[in-house]
C-alpha cells in the first residue's frame, strides 16, 4: 500500500515564497510579487505576497483582489467590520445591473486608474492585507486530503502550512491539482 503524502511534500517552503513586512508599502510588495513571478517556472506564479510583523511571524496576505480593492478606497464599506471581508454580493443574487449600479450610487472609481494606483501605492501592507481565518491554515503533517477538504470547503486559494504554531511554509490550491493530473498520467 503506498504511503499517503503529507502537505510537506507538497508545499513551499516560506523561504521560497514572496515576503515583506507588514510596514513596508504596497509599491514595496509589488515589486516583490513581480520579482518572485519573475524568478519561477512559467507554468507557476505567485499570486500573493505574505506578510511579516516586527518579529518575523506571517500575519497575512497580500493578494492580488487585496491590491485591486486598494485601489478604490470607497470599497471599505462593503466589508464586514469584525472581520474585513467583502461581502459577495453577486454570491447573493444581485444581477450585474444592481452591481454596476453601485459604481455610480458610490460614485467608486470617480478618479483615473492612475491617480488611485498613485494614492495606493503609498499605503502600508497591514492596512490592505488579508488576514487568514482559523480555516486557512493546516499542518504539514497532514494529509493532502485534509487540504483539499478545506480549499472545497472554504472556497480558498492556499493556505498556510504550520509546524508547531508557526508559518513555515504554503500550500496552493493549483498544486494539489497539479498532483492530481500528474497522479492521472502515471
Amino acid at each position: 500500500m503506498m504511503k499517503e503524502r503529507k502537505i510537506k511534500e507538497l508545499m513551499i517552503p516560506l523561504s521560497d515564497y514572496a515576503t515583506v513586512s507588514e510596514e513596508d508599502t504596497l509599491v514595496t510588495a509589488i515589486k516583490t510579487l513581480k520579482q518572485a513571478q519573475n524568478k519561477t517556472k512559467q507554468n507557476y506564479k505567485h499570486r500573493a505576497v505574505l506578510a511579516y510583523d516586527k518579529d518575523g511571524n506571517i500575519t497575512g496576505k497580500l493578494s492580488i483582489r487585496c491590491v485591486l480593492k486598494a485601489l478604490e478606497p470607497k470599497y471599505r464599506q462593503f466589508e464586514h467590520t469584525e472581520s474585513n471581508e467583502s461581502i459577495g454580493l453577486s454570491r447573493f443574487g444581485f444581477n450585474n445591473n444592481f452591481l454596476s449600479s453601485l459604481l455610480d450610487n458610490f460614485s467608486l472609481w470617480d478618479e483615473t486608474l492612475e491617480e488611485l494606483v498613485k494614492k495606493a501605492s503609498k499605503l502600508k501592507v497591514k492596512n490592505i492585507m488579508y488576514t487568514p481565518s482559523n480555516g486557512e491554515y493546516v499542518d504539514e503533517n497532514a494529509p493532502i486530503a485534509e487540504a483539499v477538504h478545506q480549499f472545497i470547503l472554504g472556497c480558498h486559494q492556499s493556505l498556510l502550512v504550520l509546524k508547531k504554531n508557526k508559518v513555515i511554509g504554503i500550500i496552493k490550491l493549483a498544486d494539489i491539482f497539479d498532483l492530481v493530473c500528474d497522479i492521472l498520467n502515471e
